[in-house]
């Protein structure tokens, strides 16, 4: 066994993680290129989540290395208040250009969970300056997932994100999310059922409970990433569009996953032929680089705070330090840059009926319940254990990382989004073995379910670490 030298881990409070376990068996990452990571030792680990959903074009693209050391060399900071700089103009004109036809008014921010907070609060200010106060509720989804700030967290619909801080923000509702496994399992892109229906509740419960003319916006994810892969079925965003139309509900899509070619569009709107008022996005704007979130909005929004806010005022009192930072606009000029070049989107919808045959090539193994996909993401759901609520899909994560494969989990459910530069031996690969990991643990029964099974090397070296200090 190799000896590996870890840093100090006792001070980093790893977020979204469990702390204790992972710094009994730290993953760590030291190199990546292409479609791979480097482990500490060495190891070859394919990238089977491109990043957090956020290195579309793959890791390490020198293009962009290159443009933004030479950004930090000639304007590191410009102060984003009252100053700004011609680059925060030009990544606004190519973002907008990149932004389904409308959405020309781009709002940047530094993440999708400021991304959603903004994208709330201009529909609270837009409803406000166009004299209709008394627009302020806010509906999510359940099972939505908006990042992790306040506004975010309460229009957000995953209990684990909400509960150990309060009550949040008020004037909240949620509609029902459009999985229905009973009816839809293994289910090879887009559900054909329900969509109509399910769409109807939001108008039926939820605008009758209000009364349409209290509600400001209505913010969903055209497919649910973060909560397992929740793909809406035929019409449902359509409908969705037409209730908001009817009575004056702005419309945002969280974009932040589905953006930037992951489901083979530019755009989940694009996909599912829907236009929102506002969508929101991040992550892929700058391949994961620099920290960089935007919200566009239609123009007729940002114009109603231009023509009814007073000469000289602020019309809309919100930012960020590093809003349009100058390396963060270098980064997503380059990034869409190469997104013009290689035709990303392209590549990946090429791809998705290969991908969507290697994801249901796991149906009928031990523990799995359902597959869903879409473009290149996919979702394995298991059956849950009694007591032991998403065990056996950390144990099939671990497994897999043992075996030179980085997946995801959250909760019963194992999520694939690779790279879109990822190549149709590379998708065998992530799906051969993610069966591998599959038969492995449900093997070894309640067994196979203790993490202390896995990446034993990691636990040597996390105890020699231990020892040694």
């Amino acid at each position: 066994m190799s000896q590996v030298k870890l840093p100090d881990l006792s001070h980093y409070w790893v977020p979204f993680t469990a702390n204790r376990q992972f710094k009994a068996m730290p993953r760590l990452f030291k190199a990546a290129k292409g479609n791979y990571y480097t482990a500490m030792d060495g190891r070859q680990i394919l990238d089977g989540t491109a990043g957090l959903w956020c290195v579309p074009a793959g890791h390490a693209r020198e293009e962009i290395a290159i443009a933004v050391g030479e950004q930090l060399r000639t304007l590191d900071y410009a102060p984003a208040f009252q100053t700004s700089h011609p680059l925060a103009f030009e990544a606004a004109t190519r973002l907008a250009e990149y932004m389904p036809a409308g959405l020309d008014r781009i709002f940047f921010t530094d993440s999708g969970s400021e991304s959603a907070d903004t994208a709330l609060k201009i529909a609270l200010a837009y409803h406000r300056v166009c004299g209709n106060p008394l627009r302020n509720k806010l509906i999510g989804r359940e099972r939505g997932y908006h990042g992790v700030n306040f506004g975010g967290v309460s229009v957000g619909g995953i209990a684990g994100n909400r509960k150990a801080f309060g009550n949040a923000l008020s004037g909240v509702d949620h509609i029902r999310h459009p999985l229905d496994i009973a009816k839809n399992a293994f289910t090879k892109g887009v559900p054909a059922d329900g969509g109509i229906a399910l769409a109807n509740e939001f108008e039926q419960r939820i605008v009758t409970l209000h009364d349409p003319s209290t509600i400001a916006a209505l913010m969903i994810e055209p497919v649910q990433g973060s909560a397992g892969v929740l793909i809406p079925p035929q019409g449902y965003l359509k409908r969705i569009r037409e209730i908001c139309d009817k009575h004056g509900i702005l419309l945002i899509f969280d974009e932040v996953i589905t953006g930037f070619g992951r489901l083979g569009t530019k755009w989940g709107g694009d996909y599912f032929d829907v236009m929102p008022d506002m969508l929101t996005c991040a992550k892929g704007l700058t391949n994961g680089v620099v920290p960089m979130g935007a919200v566009a909005v239609k123009r007729e929004i940002y114009d109603a705070f231009m023509e009814n806010s007073p000469t000289g005022a602020i019309e809309l009192p919100h930012g960020y330090t590093y809003s349009a930072i100058p390396i963060a606009c270098t980064a997503a000029i380059t990034t869409l840059n190469i997104f013009a070049q290689e035709k990303l989107e392209h590549r990946a919808a090429g791809l998705s009926a290969y991908f969507e045959q290697a994801a249901h090539s796991l149906k009928g193994l031990a523990m799995v319940k359902d597959i869903r996909n879409i473009g290149l993401v996919a979702g394995i759901e298991f059956e849950s254990v009694v007591g032991k609520v998403g065990a056996f899909a950390f144990a099939v994560y671990l497994k897999c990382y043992e075996l030179g494969l980085h997946v995801r989990y959250t909760g019963d459910i194992i999520a694939i989004s690779p790279p879109l530069t990822i190549e149709k031996h590379e998708i065998d690969r992530i799906f051969n073995t993610l069966a591998d990991a599959i038969k492995t643990v449900a093997a070894q029964g309640e067994t196979g379910l203790d993490a202390n099974q896995y990446l034993k090397n990691e636990q040597q070296w996390a105890w020699h670490q231990q020892v040694t200090i």
